[in-house]
């Protein structure tokens, strides 16, 4: 039975981890084709910041692969995703590619990383926090696994949190629940929220990213100071 998630005190969401891998699971065939181009600036926008900073990166909600090629060669990756009909596709990918730089490919739950503490230079998050029943244990999660200095780079959707753009979001929610995502509740006053929470986590940058300015590339520093606290 799907679990019940409260959103904004009012209205609840039927979403669970499920439905959102099964969702995944028939985005798999057409994924490249239908969200690829779609997508390019804000992937090629997250990329390159990654490779500028280099070392060990997490990508989470990795799906087919479509970003592996383009990190550069120094770059260690290992990618998660929720969808083993995803994953099938990243490792032929791989395969394909010939990239030496993938340390693994694994399915996993972004808000149970099977990973021990401050162990990534980098968490790299495609589209994945409006996608996750729980969104701030995610965030809690590549907050948890990511060294001291290194940064949490999220690309995500940020949503209205007031007038029509809102309203029509909240309208469109129940139809795109079961392709895997959400339109609505992800204002950027709910990030704000959760950086007001999380301990050693500051804000580095947000930027607009395309199609349509709905979109932001996020960049989250994790401090020295909190993790040795």
């Amino acid at each position: 039975m799907a679990e019940i998630m409260k959103l904004d005190g009012t209205r609840q969401l039927d979403f669970d981890r499920e439905m959102v891998e099964q969702a995944y699971d028939r985005w798999a065939p057409v994924y490249d084709l239908v969200f690829g181009g779609v997508f390019s600036k804000g992937r090629d926008a997250a990329i390159q910041a990654t490779n500028k900073l280099g070392g060990r990166v997490l990508e989470v909600g990795v799906g087919t692969g479509i970003s592996l090629p383009q990190y550069a060669p120094h770059v260690r990756i290992f990618g998660t995703d929720i969808s083993e009909a995803m994953l099938k596709k990243a490792r032929q990918r791989v395969a394909e590619c010939r990239l030496k730089n993938i340390e693994g490919l694994a399915v996993m739950d972004a808000e149970k990383l099977e990973f021990p503490d401050n162990s990534f230079d980098v968490v790299m998050a495609q589209y994945v926090v409006t996608a996750v029943p729980n969104p701030e244990a995610a965030l809690d999660e590549f907050a948890r696994v990511l060294r001291p200095g290194g940064e949490l780079i999220i690309l995500t959707r940020v949503s209205a949190d007031a007038g029509m753009r809102r309203f029509i979001e909240q309208k469109l929610q129940p139809v795109v629940r079961r392709l895997g995502f959400r339109t609505a509740e992800f204002g950027w006053s709910r990030y704000t929220k959760w950086l007001a929470g999380a301990k050693g986590i500051e804000l580095a940058e947000r930027r607009l990213i395309p199609p349509l300015g709905h979109f932001s590339l996020v960049r989250f520093r994790k401090t020295e100071i909190a993790t040795a606290a």
